[in-house]
């Protein structure tokens, strides 16, 4: 049922999960000697969402368009609890098991990355829970214990980011924190990053040209050959009917720093897909893969919106410098049609406490938002024209989210520092007037925006453990609250190094249509192979509509809609290719639209924590990091492949 506008509905109960056993580990494992392991993707376990809590007592109802709540900013989520272990040569953490169970014959696999959930011990069914004494973030109500959810890391999130409450009303921490040069991926595993050795900036252009590549010794040069497969190899030798093209394969072409690199993007623009990493910014031809422009940066990229403008603009940030004391403070709109550069801003720091080492973008109409904790800038992404800063008000965005609106999450200053105080604006993109507040119950907070248009948000509760789906009205009211039931979910949420402030968006095996939330469950592994399923919530009630279940031995998520359908991929095995599909909006079986050759799984299971694209037919599927052991294995990294009808 519909909750009303003057009433929230309950924020908790959703699995909290419980705190780690004594025996859980508390510091990061020690750093791999070569590249991560590579298998079939499969996506991050969530908590367990368990049916919704009864209603407690009403709340303020939402403020009317354009009011301003009081309050301030917080200082940034998750600090970690120890210092951590420093990485070795190649990439900064060690993946840690997925929580999805290998099948025979494959090795531990991109997924299986540090994640948000899923990579400690669950105490699940295995012993009485801490909170089923305690009450829930309502009221009166005590969260219900579930079998089998997996718990999150110290002060993780759905993604990305850590447990704001470190810093409730201490500033000077903040400073300390700030000298620390501590780094997150993946949402609660840290580490510090050593050195200076930055590596070469100067990318070399490589053409991959069609799926044939000529090497002797399968070793790439950086002009796209090689890649560690055999001489005069055709990727579509042994391609079979029914399956899909391999239109190219890429190997890395740029000499990357000792610990790898992020990649942002990539972004289908046109006929060009492009995409940023290390200290360049590269478009390549959609249809053969090869290189049409570069623009070389001054410093390291370290962070890019999800989605460019209309006319195919984005604004990258890269660092004010090479050294570890450098910040995440340069802007630079590039033309992603041409490669062309535009103009350069840098982001003023307001005040000693602005976390300046850590910004997130996003782009609405013709507005960039960077946004950290405390502050946050909006710029014209035509011309670079500063449109807003500080907003009214005592509360202030630590994060936003794009695309067809802007979405704040913003967060309120308290008397008590062992109190959050968070709540959700729209907001006009051109003047940062407030359409709408929504005010979160006390400690709090939005994680993620799984879909901004209708709006359905993560929230989460670091001192609870709990976590919660809220979807809201156009005008800002209370729409639902997903009912998971017995479930147990695997949004994955991926991005960049973000420490002092949050990324809202970039998350798969989630989906929305104007009256229907899609999101993927862990597979089920009871059977002899692993398989999961894609559940449809209705917007209105919260409550489950149908459920499609992936075939035998394999799982999919969802990564958009297309015409109407839910699109969704999954991943390749070690002897079956991936594919991409689409489910019905009334349910049903998946339907395959593309099935990639077998004879290239191994290949297409090897990247690393992979980003997906599916547009105009073809598929795109391009590692989220690239790193290596050695400078000869980081040219031989395959960075992203190309499929077609």
């Amino acid at each position: 049922m519909t909750q009303p506008p003057d009433q929230q509905p309950p924020q908790g109960g959703f699995g909290a999960p419980q705190d780690p056993p004594p025996q859980a580990p508390t510091g990061p494992p020690q750093a791999p000697q070569g590249p991560p392991p590579q298998s079939p993707p499969h996506p991050q376990g969530a908590p367990q969402m368990p049916p919704q809590a009864p209603p407690g007592p009403p709340q303020t109802p939402p403020a009317q368009p354009g009011a301003a709540q009081p309050g301030s900013a917080q200082p940034g989520y998750g600090y970690p609890q120890q210092p951590p272990a420093q990485p070795g040569y190649g990439y900064p953490q060690a993946p840690q098991p997925g929580p999805y169970g290998q099948q025979p014959g494959q090795q531990p696999g991109p997924y299986a990355q540090p994640g948000p959930y899923g990579q400690q011990p669950g105490p699940y069914g295995q012993q009485a829970g801490p909170y089923a004494q305690q009450a829930g973030p309502y009221g009166g109500y005590p969260p219900q214990q579930y079998p089998g959810a997996p718990t999150p890391p110290p002060g993780g999130g759905s993604g990305s980011g850590g447990g704001k409450d470190f810093f409730k009303g201490r500033p000077g921490i903040i400073v300390a924190s700030a000298a620390a040069a501590l780094l997150v991926i993946g949402g609660g595993t840290w580490f510090a990053l050593s050195g200076d050795d930055e590596g070469g900036s100067k990318p070399v252009a490589g053409e991959s040209g069609d799926a044939k590549r000529k090497g002797s010794s399968g070793i790439d040069k950086g002009d796209g050959t090689g890649g560690g497969r055999e001489a005069e190899d055709d990727l579509n030798a042994g391609r079979k009917d029914g399956e899909s093209k391999i239109s190219w394969l890429q190997t890395n072409d740029v000499d990357l720093p000792r610990n790898g690199a992020d990649v942002y993007g990539p972004w289908i623009v046109g006929d060009t897909v492009v995409k940023a990493m290390f200290k360049s910014i590269a478009g390549y031809s959609a249809a053969d893969g090869k290189k049409k422009w570069t623009l070389t940066l001054p410093a390291e990229v370290c962070a890019a919106p999800q989605t460019p403008t209309a006319d195919g603009k984005l604004v990258i940030a890269y660092k004010s410098g090479t050294s570890d004391k450098a910040k995440c403070n340069q802007l630079q709109m590039v033309d992603a049609t041409n490669g062309k550069g535009g103009w350069k801003k840098e982001v003023a720091e307001r005040g000693n406490f602005d976390m300046l080492g850590d910004i997130t973008l996003a782009i609405s109409g013709d507005t960039v938002t960077a946004a950290r904790t405390g502050n946050s800038d909006a710029y014209r992404v035509s011309d670079g024209t500063e449109l807003f800063g500080k907003l009214p008000g005592e509360c202030q965005p630590y994060a936003f989210a794009g695309g067809a609106k802007l979405i704040a999450a913003e967060s309120c200053p308290t008397a008590d520092y062992d109190t959050e105080q968070n709540q959700i604006q729209e907001l006009d993109p051109a003047t940062g007037k407030a359409k709408w507040t929504y005010k979160l119950k006390e400690n709090w907070t939005v994680d993620k925006a799984y879909s901004v248009n209708p709006l359905v948000v993560s929230l989460k509760n670091d001192d609870e453990k709990s976590w919660s789906i809220l979807a809201l009205n156009a005008d800002g009211s209370a729409r639902s609250q997903i009912d998971g039931g017995d479930d147990k979910f695997a949004p994955r949420c991926v991005g960049s190094f973000v420490v002092f402030g949050e990324n809202l968006e970039g998350c798969t095996g989630v989906a929305a249509d104007a009256n229907t939330f899609y999101m993927s469950t862990e597979p089920d592994e009871s059977g002899s192979s692993a398989t999961n399923e894609v559940v449809a919530f209705n917007l209105d009630t919260g409550k489950a509509k149908w459920r499609s279940k992936a075939p035998e031995g394999r799982e999919m998520e969802p990564m958009g809609m297309e015409d109407g359908k839910v699109l969704v991929y999954m991943g390749a095995s070690y002897n079956e290719g991936g594919s991409v599909a689409t489910i019905a909006p009334t349910g049903g079986a998946p339907k395959v639209i593309q099935r990639h050759p077998a004879s290239t799984s191994e290949i297409e299971s090897s990247f690393y924590s992979p980003k997906m694209l599916y547009a105009d037919g073809r598929f795109y599927l391009a590692s989220g990091r690239v790193s290596a052991s050695s400078d000869e294995e980081e040219k031989q990294t395959k960075t992203m492949m190309a499929f077609e009808d």
